[in-house]
């Protein structure tokens, strides 16, 4: 199925082709809009409503939809109850409101972490996006109170980090992102969790992590991403770079060593290289091998003084699903992010993206399946996040019950990125001594922004509440990148709050698989969820024939 790129109801439209997510399938720092997660970023939840209102009447275009996504699914109402309601509340119609839903959540064993919100960010690591927007992603981040994700390859692509041994005795682009999310961290709401791979592992990043940081971070082991199904890349322009990570140990593609590949390059037929990371557990050859090296990787993190460990797993097939959801499970891990394919990066082979891996809905479902089978045994399963796709509240109700009980978090990777890129844009644009601090691309505000305003202000629905949250003085140092990653927060907080309301649900806990139905059969069969006509089907005949 295509997705439209124009909503005329919302008053917004993709640039390029959306993708399942409603983000165009390329997502740009220097785009003017007019997306709906660029415009949220900045009208907050006034984007849950139609636009003109007093001029206009509004219907849905159409609630057809042919193949398996999560956009076949549909949210089921009740006319009746309200249930997980928060401590101090009752059953009355003047308690059950949208705004007292409770979205916060928490996830890990021995340690629990809490999030204000039921979101955390996709991994941010060794691109150069997340390096020059990081001040907002992190600021945001934190001042919301989600979690954040350092990705892998931080430390190994620093050209001033220092590494002899595999240790690790400076590292000022890792310490400037730790430093910056701790900064505004509130110590209850939200964490920072840092990745390793291969080239991590090999370079002592978790020994510093410990050494430096101690239990501020969480760490996590990476198996893949939704994206792609070989190491981690990026795109270097410079030569000299490029010899700097082979040097460092990385793969970089073509050989920037080759005599003829430095003269392609110095005479423009070359213009950048490629770095790519390795893929693990390349020694070994059974199920059982992996899983003695993955609890072996565990009890030595635990043993450094770890005491929140998470694992990302990518859109492999069932049997490293299975792997994934029971080794996380066995080993007590706090966190398990189930990452399915259509998960959006910055520099992915393009056909692989296009045809590799399990698309999130087929993946989610199995891993509830797989979860319920571990449940049924006994074992204490592991928290959940689900990735790869989702940009939107209905999104993240869908997800949440579709995985429910086990689902805690909803990762979302370019969609919270989008503020980041607005934010500075447009500070670059009222702050001309700082566009470049802050990578803003624009000469000047669009109309896409100018329609709302001329100032922080104006522009931001959620100025004022993250005045308040920081202080009037401190205000200022708050980038307007932070600022729109409230206002988005703020947006898809309160239509989860609607929608959760709707389904007599008002609290996470209370969520279920019965929340959602499935709008054709082929849907219904895949995610194990009832046809839309027949969900309580059953009751419905009862109460006919009583």
């Amino acid at each position: 199925m295509e997705y439209s790129k124009n909503n005329d109801a919302l008053g917004v439209a993709n640039r390029g082709n959306p993708a399942e997510s409603g983000l165009c399938t390329l997502c740009r720092a220097d785009c003017t809009g007019m997306c709906e997660t660029f415009v949220s970023s900045m009208l907050g939840r006034k984007l849950l409503y139609p636009r003109d209102f007093g001029a206009i009447t509004a219907g849905n275009k159409n609630i057809d939809h042919v193949g398996v996504s999560y956009n076949a699914l549909r949210i089921e109402g009740y006319n009746y109850g309200a249930k997980g309601l928060p401590s101090g509340l009752s059953n009355s119609a003047d308690d059950c409101i949208f705004p007292n839903v409770d979205i916060t959540t928490q996830f890990g064993k021995n340690t629990q972490t809490k999030s204000r919100v039921p979101l955390m960010t996709g991994a941010l690591g060794s691109t150069f996006i997340a390096e020059k927007y990081w001040d907002s992603f992190a600021i945001g981040a934190a001042l919301v109170g989600y979690p954040i994700v350092i990705g892998e390859n931080v430390v190994g692509i620093d050209r001033a980090a220092v590494i002899e041994n595999g240790k690790i005795s400076k590292a000022p682009e890792m310490d400037r992102r730790i430093d910056t999310y701790l900064k505004y961290f509130d110590g209850e709401h939200g964490a920072i969790i840092v990745q390793l791979n291969v080239e991590d592992t090999r370079n002592g990043v978790a020994e510093y992590i410990i050494g430096k940081y101690g239990e501020k971070v969480i760490i996590e082991l990476k198996w893949g991403q939704g994206a792609k199904d070989i190491g981690g890349e990026i795109q270097v322009k410079n030569l000299d770079y490029a010899l700097f990570l082979s040097k460092r140990g990385y793969v970089v593609d073509p050989d920037p060593n080759s005599a003829e590949v430095q003269e392609a390059f110095k005479h423009g037929a070359l213009k950048s290289f490629a770095r790519h990371s390795r893929l693990g557990y390349t020694d070994l050859s059974s199920e059982p091998d992996v899983k003695k090296s993955f609890m072996d990787s565990v009890a030595y993190l635990r043993q450094i003084g770890f005491k929140r460990i998470t694992l990302k797993t990518g859109a492999y097939g069932m049997e490293g699903l299975a792997m994934a959801i029971k080794y996380a499970s066995e080993a007590k891990l706090d966190l398990l992010t189930i990452d399915g394919a259509g998960g959006g990066t910055g520099m992915s082979p393009w056909n692989m993206m296009e045809t590799w891996g399990v698309p999130s809905i087929y993946l989610h479902s199995k891993a509830r399946e797989y979860a319920d089978i571990l449940s049924a045994q006994g074992v204490d399963v592991v928290d959940m996040a689900f990735a790869g796709g989702f940009a939107r509240e209905d999104h993240m109700f869908k997800a949440l019950a579709l995985g429910a009980p086990y689902v805690k978090l909803i990762c979302m990777g370019r969609a919270l990125m989008i503020p980041g890129f607005l934010g500075s844009n447009v500070e670059g644009v009222l702050n001309p001594a700082k566009k470049a601090a802050v990578n803003g691309n624009w000469d000047s505000l669009p109309k896409s922004v100018l329609a709302y305003g001329a100032s922080p202000e104006e522009i931001f629905a959620s100025y004022y509440d993250v005045q308040k949250r920081v202080g009037a003085d401190a205000m200022k140092e708050i980038p307007f990148g932070a600022v729109a990653a409230w206002t988005l927060s703020d947006k898809l907080a309160a239509g989860l709050q609607q929608l959760m309301a709707g389904a007599r649900k008002f609290s996470l806990s209370a969520i279920s698989r019965e929340d959602v139905i499935a709008l054709n059969r082929e849907t219904a069969a895949v995610t194990g969820l009832s046809f839309i006509t027949e969900a309580n089907d059953d009751k419905a005949k009862a109460i006919l024939k009583a």
